[in-house]
Protein backbone atom coordinates (compact mmCIF):
# COMPACT_ATOMS: atom_id res chain seq x y z
CA UNK A 1 0.00 0.00 0.00
CA UNK A 2 1.33 3.40 -0.89
CA UNK A 3 0.41 6.04 1.40
CA UNK A 4 -1.28 9.42 -0.03
CA UNK A 5 0.57 12.71 1.17
CA UNK A 6 -0.66 16.29 0.94
CA UNK A 7 -0.58 18.25 -2.50
CA UNK A 8 -1.77 21.71 -1.50
CA UNK A 9 -3.19 22.80 1.75
CA UNK A 10 -5.59 25.39 0.90
CA UNK A 11 -7.34 28.23 3.71
CA UNK A 12 -11.41 28.57 3.44
CA UNK A 13 -11.91 32.27 2.13
CA UNK A 14 -14.94 34.08 3.77
CA UNK A 15 -18.00 35.09 1.13
CA UNK A 16 -21.40 34.87 1.29
CA UNK A 17 -24.06 33.29 -1.76
CA UNK A 18 -27.60 32.66 -1.91
CA UNK A 19 -29.39 35.96 -0.11
CA UNK A 20 -26.21 36.95 1.72
CA UNK A 21 -25.83 34.01 3.76
CA UNK A 22 -22.42 33.95 5.39
CA UNK A 23 -19.97 31.33 3.96
CA UNK A 24 -16.37 30.07 4.48
CA UNK A 25 -15.03 28.65 0.76
CA UNK A 26 -12.31 26.30 0.71
CA UNK A 27 -13.31 24.56 -2.79
CA UNK A 28 -14.05 26.37 -5.87
CA UNK A 29 -12.05 29.78 -4.80
CA UNK A 30 -9.08 31.29 -6.99
CA UNK A 31 -6.88 29.32 -4.68
CA UNK A 32 -8.37 26.19 -5.83
CA UNK A 33 -10.62 25.79 -8.47
CA UNK A 34 -11.36 22.26 -8.05
CA UNK A 35 -10.63 19.22 -7.22
CA UNK A 36 -11.49 16.58 -10.02
CA UNK A 37 -14.70 15.95 -9.27
CA UNK A 38 -15.79 17.89 -6.82
CA UNK A 39 -16.15 21.55 -8.08
CA UNK A 40 -16.92 23.40 -4.66
CA UNK A 41 -16.58 23.21 -0.78
CA UNK A 42 -19.12 25.57 1.67
CA UNK A 43 -19.02 25.43 5.12
CA UNK A 44 -22.04 27.47 6.83
CA UNK A 45 -22.09 28.21 10.73
CA UNK A 46 -23.35 31.13 13.13
CA UNK A 47 -25.72 31.75 15.81
CA UNK A 48 -26.53 34.75 14.50
CA UNK A 49 -29.94 35.05 12.77
CA UNK A 50 -28.64 37.66 10.28
CA UNK A 51 -25.89 35.67 8.82
CA UNK A 52 -28.62 32.76 7.99
CA UNK A 53 -31.55 33.78 7.82
CA UNK A 54 -32.29 34.96 4.49
CA UNK A 55 -31.22 31.89 3.22
CA UNK A 56 -30.93 30.70 -0.63
CA UNK A 57 -34.28 31.48 -2.13
CA UNK A 58 -35.34 30.09 -5.81
CA UNK A 59 -32.42 29.51 -7.93
CA UNK A 60 -31.40 27.46 -10.85
CA UNK A 61 -28.96 24.15 -11.06
CA UNK A 62 -27.68 22.17 -14.49
CA UNK A 63 -25.05 19.76 -15.14
CA UNK A 64 -23.75 18.68 -11.89
CA UNK A 65 -24.88 17.48 -8.31
CA UNK A 66 -25.28 19.43 -4.83
CA UNK A 67 -24.68 17.52 -1.33
CA UNK A 68 -25.86 19.37 1.96
CA UNK A 69 -24.90 17.83 5.42
CA UNK A 70 -26.41 19.75 8.32
CA UNK A 71 -24.33 19.49 11.40
CA UNK A 72 -27.02 21.29 13.56
CA UNK A 73 -29.99 23.31 12.63
CA UNK A 74 -32.83 22.81 9.86
CA UNK A 75 -33.39 23.64 6.13
CA UNK A 76 -36.54 23.10 4.57
CA UNK A 77 -36.01 22.45 0.67
CA UNK A 78 -38.78 22.63 -2.27
CA UNK A 79 -38.38 22.61 -6.01
CA UNK A 80 -40.18 23.23 -9.14
CA UNK A 81 -41.24 19.90 -9.89
CA UNK A 82 -43.12 19.98 -6.14
CA UNK A 83 -40.73 18.47 -3.98
CA UNK A 84 -40.62 19.54 -0.61
CA UNK A 85 -38.48 18.59 2.85
CA UNK A 86 -36.71 18.78 5.76
CA UNK A 87 -32.99 18.99 6.75
CA UNK A 88 -32.43 18.41 10.19
CA UNK A 89 -29.01 18.06 12.43
CA UNK A 90 -27.38 14.77 10.87
CA UNK A 91 -29.21 14.75 8.00
CA UNK A 92 -27.72 14.98 4.25
CA UNK A 93 -29.58 15.60 1.29
CA UNK A 94 -28.10 14.36 -2.50
CA UNK A 95 -29.47 16.37 -5.17
CA UNK A 96 -28.75 15.67 -8.89
CA UNK A 97 -29.75 18.51 -10.49
CA UNK A 98 -29.14 17.25 -13.99
CA UNK A 99 -30.95 18.81 -16.94
CA UNK A 100 -31.94 21.18 -14.44
CA UNK A 101 -34.12 22.36 -11.43
CA UNK A 102 -35.13 25.28 -9.43
CA UNK A 103 -35.72 24.82 -5.89
CA UNK A 104 -34.88 27.23 -2.45
CA UNK A 105 -33.37 26.28 0.53
CA UNK A 106 -34.50 28.61 3.30
CA UNK A 107 -33.74 28.14 7.47
CA UNK A 108 -36.20 26.18 9.36
CA UNK A 109 -35.47 28.29 12.29
CA UNK A 110 -35.93 31.51 13.61
CA UNK A 111 -32.10 31.55 15.83
CA UNK A 112 -29.66 29.33 16.90
CA UNK A 113 -26.76 27.46 15.67
CA UNK A 114 -26.89 26.72 11.99
CA UNK A 115 -23.72 24.47 11.09
CA UNK A 116 -23.41 22.70 7.85
CA UNK A 117 -22.09 21.96 4.39
CA UNK A 118 -22.56 21.99 1.02
CA UNK A 119 -20.45 20.39 -1.87
CA UNK A 120 -21.16 20.30 -5.37
CA UNK A 121 -19.69 17.38 -7.50
CA UNK A 122 -19.59 16.97 -11.07
CA UNK A 123 -21.50 15.06 -13.48
CA UNK A 124 -20.11 13.13 -16.55
CA UNK A 125 -20.96 14.38 -19.70
CA UNK A 126 -23.36 11.47 -20.58
CA UNK A 127 -25.36 11.94 -17.43
CA UNK A 128 -25.34 16.13 -17.80
CA UNK A 129 -28.88 16.36 -18.75
CA UNK A 130 -30.14 13.37 -17.07
CA UNK A 131 -33.66 13.07 -14.99
CA UNK A 132 -32.92 15.38 -11.90
CA UNK A 133 -33.60 13.17 -8.67
CA UNK A 134 -33.40 13.62 -4.95
CA UNK A 135 -31.25 11.42 -2.41
CA UNK A 136 -32.70 12.53 1.51
CA UNK A 137 -31.38 10.48 3.86
CA UNK A 138 -32.57 11.23 7.80
CA UNK A 139 -30.27 11.14 9.98
CA UNK A 140 -30.56 8.04 11.50
CA UNK A 141 -29.80 6.46 8.06
CA UNK A 142 -26.44 7.65 8.61
CA UNK A 143 -24.05 4.62 9.86
CA UNK A 144 -21.92 5.44 12.76
CA UNK A 145 -18.66 3.56 13.22
CA UNK A 146 -16.33 3.54 16.20
CA UNK A 147 -12.47 2.57 17.02
CA UNK A 148 -9.81 3.36 19.10
CA UNK A 149 -10.64 7.00 19.64
CA UNK A 150 -12.30 7.53 16.26
CA UNK A 151 -16.10 7.89 15.55
CA UNK A 152 -16.97 7.71 11.42
CA UNK A 153 -20.49 8.97 10.36
CA UNK A 154 -20.15 7.23 6.65
CA UNK A 155 -22.52 9.00 4.11
CA UNK A 156 -21.42 7.57 0.69
CA UNK A 157 -18.80 4.41 0.58
CA UNK A 158 -17.84 2.16 2.66
CA UNK A 159 -16.12 2.34 5.88
CA UNK A 160 -14.57 -0.50 8.74
CA UNK A 161 -17.37 -2.42 7.28
CA UNK A 162 -20.23 0.23 7.19
CA UNK A 163 -21.98 0.94 3.93
CA UNK A 164 -23.51 4.68 3.55
CA UNK A 165 -26.62 5.20 2.17
CA UNK A 166 -25.88 7.14 -0.66
CA UNK A 167 -26.18 5.11 -3.06
CA UNK A 168 -26.19 5.25 -8.08
CA UNK A 169 -23.70 8.06 -7.90
CA UNK A 170 -21.63 7.94 -10.95
CA UNK A 171 -18.43 9.51 -9.77
CA UNK A 172 -18.18 6.45 -6.98
CA UNK A 173 -17.54 8.51 -3.86
CA UNK A 174 -16.75 8.59 -0.49
CA UNK A 175 -17.75 11.12 2.18
CA UNK A 176 -17.30 10.60 6.09
CA UNK A 177 -17.32 12.54 8.55
CA UNK A 178 -14.40 11.55 11.32
CA UNK A 179 -14.32 12.44 14.73
CA UNK A 180 -11.05 12.30 16.72
CA UNK A 181 -9.82 12.28 20.27
CA UNK A 182 -7.17 13.34 22.14
CA UNK A 183 -4.00 11.43 21.00
CA UNK A 184 -6.02 9.28 18.32
CA UNK A 185 -4.90 8.08 14.90
CA UNK A 186 -6.77 6.35 11.66
CA UNK A 187 -5.92 5.42 8.82
CA UNK A 188 -8.16 5.53 5.77
CA UNK A 189 -7.90 3.21 2.68
CA UNK A 190 -9.07 4.85 -0.74
CA UNK A 191 -9.31 3.61 -4.46
CA UNK A 192 -6.05 4.70 -6.14
CA UNK A 193 -8.09 5.61 -8.90
CA UNK A 194 -10.14 8.55 -7.20
CA UNK A 195 -9.44 11.93 -5.96
CA UNK A 196 -9.55 12.91 -1.97
CA UNK A 197 -9.54 15.40 -0.06
CA UNK A 198 -10.03 16.34 3.61
CA UNK A 199 -11.65 19.58 5.25
CA UNK A 200 -10.84 19.90 9.32
CA UNK A 201 -13.80 21.88 10.62
CA UNK A 202 -12.97 21.51 14.30
CA UNK A 203 -9.84 21.70 16.28
CA UNK A 204 -6.15 20.20 14.47
CA UNK A 205 -5.30 17.75 12.53
CA UNK A 206 -2.04 16.12 10.85
CA UNK A 207 -3.42 15.17 7.42
CA UNK A 208 -0.68 12.44 5.68
CA UNK A 209 1.99 13.92 8.01
CA UNK A 210 1.28 17.58 7.27
CA UNK A 211 -0.72 19.99 10.02
CA UNK A 212 -4.19 21.08 8.87
CA UNK A 213 -5.89 23.42 11.15
CA UNK A 214 -9.55 23.86 11.50
CA UNK A 215 -10.99 26.37 8.48
CA UNK A 216 -8.00 24.38 5.94
CA UNK A 217 -8.93 21.95 3.11
CA UNK A 218 -6.06 19.14 2.50
CA UNK A 219 -6.31 18.63 -1.37
CA UNK A 220 -4.06 15.23 -1.65
CA UNK A 221 -2.16 13.50 -3.90
CA UNK A 222 -2.00 9.69 -5.52
CA UNK A 223 -1.86 7.07 -2.91
CA UNK A 224 -4.21 4.50 -1.39
CA UNK A 225 -4.61 5.50 2.28
CA UNK A 226 -4.37 8.28 4.75
CA UNK A 227 -3.66 8.77 7.65
CA UNK A 228 -5.12 11.02 10.27
CA UNK A 229 -3.63 12.10 13.89
CA UNK A 230 -4.50 14.49 16.13
CA UNK A 231 -2.98 16.03 19.82
CA UNK A 232 -5.88 17.47 20.99
CA UNK A 233 -8.78 16.74 18.82
CA UNK A 234 -10.01 17.04 15.60
CA UNK A 235 -13.51 16.78 13.38
CA UNK A 236 -12.94 16.12 9.96
CA UNK A 237 -15.07 16.12 6.01
CA UNK A 238 -13.36 13.24 3.99
CA UNK A 239 -14.31 13.48 0.26
CA UNK A 240 -12.82 10.86 -2.05
CA UNK A 241 -13.97 10.08 -5.73
CA UNK A 242 -13.65 8.96 -9.37
CA UNK A 243 -12.09 11.85 -11.51
CA UNK A 244 -13.69 12.79 -14.71
CA UNK A 245 -11.14 14.13 -16.91
CA UNK A 246 -13.29 16.05 -19.07
CA UNK A 247 -13.37 19.68 -20.09
CA UNK A 248 -15.40 22.40 -17.04
CA UNK A 249 -17.11 24.84 -18.37
CA UNK A 250 -19.09 27.00 -15.66
CA UNK A 251 -20.76 30.11 -15.08
CA UNK A 252 -22.50 30.42 -11.71
CA UNK A 253 -24.94 27.56 -11.23
CA UNK A 254 -24.56 25.73 -14.27
CA UNK A 255 -22.00 23.19 -15.02
CA UNK A 256 -21.58 21.87 -18.74
CA UNK A 257 -18.38 20.72 -20.81
CA UNK A 258 -18.45 23.36 -23.01
CA UNK A 259 -19.27 26.92 -23.35
CA UNK A 260 -22.03 26.78 -25.75
CA UNK A 261 -23.84 24.39 -23.28
CA UNK A 262 -23.74 27.14 -21.00
CA UNK A 263 -25.38 29.33 -23.21
CA UNK A 264 -27.65 27.27 -24.02
CA UNK A 265 -28.62 26.98 -19.57
CA UNK A 266 -28.86 30.41 -19.30
CA UNK A 267 -31.33 31.03 -22.47
CA UNK A 268 -33.34 27.87 -21.32
CA UNK A 269 -33.58 29.43 -17.64
CA UNK A 270 -34.66 33.00 -19.12
CA UNK A 271 -37.02 31.24 -21.23
CA UNK A 272 -38.60 28.85 -18.50
CA UNK A 273 -37.57 25.81 -20.12
CA UNK A 274 -34.42 24.72 -17.90
CA UNK A 275 -36.65 22.87 -15.54
CA UNK A 276 -39.38 21.12 -17.94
Amino acid sequence: MSARTVAKVVTAQETSDGAGVKLLRSLGTHLLPMHDPFLMLDEFRSDQADDYIAGFPDHPHRGFETVTYMLEGAFEHKDSVGNTGQLTSGGVQWMTAGRGIIHSEMPKQEGGMMWGFQLWVNLPRELKMTTPRYQDIAPGRVPEVKAEGVRVRVIAGTILGAKGPVEGVAVDPTMADVKLEKGASFSLDVPATHGAFAYVFEGTARIAGTTVRRGQLAALGEGDRVTFETDDGARILFLAARPLHEPVARYGPFVMNEQAEIRQAISDYQSGRLAR
